[in-house]
């Protein structure tokens, strides 16, 4: 079962996921594109239940606060210089 389908309404963040995942983010660089996922999927979630628009559109609000949180970098948080190999 899906965090969405335990409760529908439940702010989902890049850390309950991983925890769910039984995973660890390393330096949490890619935070920004899970949220972006997060956002995704919750609005495909929502938009194939049967919640009215207003409840919608106030959850996903919360879920795009997390962009501020988390950021909104595409580079996953690395510096322009740095690479992984």
């Amino acid at each position: 079962m899906g965090l969405l389908e335990q409760d529908r309404w439940q702010l989902i963040v890049p850390a309950k996921v991983y925890h769910t995942l039984r995973k660890r983010g390393r330096c949490c660089g890619c935070f920004p594109n899970v949220v972006e996922t997060i956002i995704r999927v919750t609005e495909h979630f929502h938009a194939r239940s049967e919640a009215s628009d207003v409840d919608i559109v106030s959850h996903l609000d919360r879920v795009r606060g997390l962009r501020s949180e988390y950021g909104s970098r595409s580079h996953e948080g690395r510096k322009a210089g740095n690479r992984a190999a």
